[in-house]
């Protein structure tokens, strides 16, 4: 009965030993959890502290600015001023450019997907009117802009010279591109071609001085006749009167329709050129 009652004993004494060592370790854990929480309300006063400071010496700083005229200049001290007084909306700068880009997106999307290459917009009917003012305003401001290089050569040309035609006969092929039949004629034409009978007699389109007389190439026999910044040329001939250097007058004879080069039948093969670009003789030149 001895042994039982103490081992009785025994097991009630290590149980609130345990009880103990448990209500210990709990509030050792409530301690250390308010001690945490105390350290975080200490850093964030920390920081608060700081920011005030910091804002504070900011203050300062832009006070010492605006009134000390010894240390800073009048200058400098007025455009800190005009700085400090801007108001800028954020937000409504923002959606400005929002809108802005919305719009450019709005009109390009209007515009056919085939018309746009290049540097040409074609009109469709089914663009609104805002669009139209928008894409048409640019490109025509005025009527000389509206025409191209070729024309306004020509326009040159006409105003500046006097050109009458070099031969009789029937015009084959104009300037610009065209379809031919045969693989040694070129797609693009750089003249105009007047067809008539070999030995025609051809007559200088205006003064000036032969700069080139030759046989060689695809002109065949040519000559050129330069008069400021206007060339002519006069190609496939069958004989040439002059040589290089000479001084030409307007209506002379200097050369007869042949069929030497590059053709496919006696024809006068005729360009205009302004600092060496091709004009469309038909712009100016009658050859009805």
């Amino acid at each position: 009965m001895v042994d039982k009652a103490a081992n009785y004993e025994e097991r009630i004494r290590r149980a609130e030993e345990i009880y103990n060592r448990r209500r210990n370790n709990i509030r050792t854990n409530d301690y250390a959890t308010l001690n945490i929480s105390g350290k975080k309300d200490i850093k964030l006063f920390k920081r608060m502290f700081i920011q005030i400071i910091i804002c504070l010496a900011i203050y300062f700083g832009v006070y010492i600015i605006q009134n000390n005229n010894y240390i800073f200049s009048e200058s400098f001290i007025s455009k800190t001023k005009e700085i400090l007084s801007y108001d800028i909306n954020v937000s409504n700068l923002t959606e400005g450019v929002l809108q802005y880009i919305n719009n450019i997106k709005d009109v390009q999307s209007m515009i056919p997907e085939q018309y746009r290459e290049k540097d040409e917009i074609k009109i469709d009917s089914t663009l609104n009117n805002q669009a139209l003012l928008l894409i048409e305003e640019p490109l025509y401001t005025n009527e000389a802009s509206s025409l191209s290089q070729v024309e306004e050569d020509a326009k040159f040309i006409k105003e500046n010279y006097s050109l009458i035609k070099p031969v009789e006969g029937v015009v084959s092929s104009g300037f610009g591109s065209r379809n031919p039949t045969t693989p040694t004629v070129p797609k693009y034409h750089t003249g105009i071609d007047i067809a008539n009978v070999i030995g025609t007699k051809i007559i200088a389109a205006m003064e000036g001085e032969v700069t080139q007389v030759s046989s060689t190439g695809a002109y065949g026999n040519h000559l050129r006749i330069k008069n400021g910044e206007i060339v002519t040329l006069y190609a496939h001939c069958s004989k040439i009167y002059v040589k290089e250097g000479d001084k030409i007058s307007q209506g002379q004879e200097i050369a007869e329709v042949g069929d030497t080069g590059n053709v496919t039948g006696p024809h006068l093969h005729f360009e205009i050129r302004r600092n060496n670009e091709f004009v469309d003789p038909a712009y100016v030149i009658d050859f009805e």
